[in-house]
């Protein structure tokens, strides 16, 4: 996905546009948090998004990577 690839770029060159980038640009209904999707464990979320955010280090952003619910940038912050 072109947009998502496009905001992986600008979080590479600043990190700190995380939160207010997901307000403008998810269509997740955690982007009116920031993208914050809150505490979870395995087995909760599914397995295409599971392997990227439990790879990530703490206050690591991943890539754009897609899922069977679209295409995905996260930051892992815990």
């Amino acid at each position: 996905d072109h947009t998502c690839q496009a905001l992986s770029r600008r979080l590479a060159e600043d990190a700190t546009q995380f939160a207010a980038l997901a307000r403008a640009h998810s269509q997740c209904p955690s982007g009116r948090r920031g993208g914050g999707l809150g505490t979870f464990g395995r087995g909760q979320m599914v397995p295409a998004f599971e392997e990227v955010v439990f790879d990530l280090e703490v206050g690591e952003i991943s890539g754009c990577f897609p899922t069977p619910f679209g295409h995905h940038v996260v930051q892992r912050t815990g």
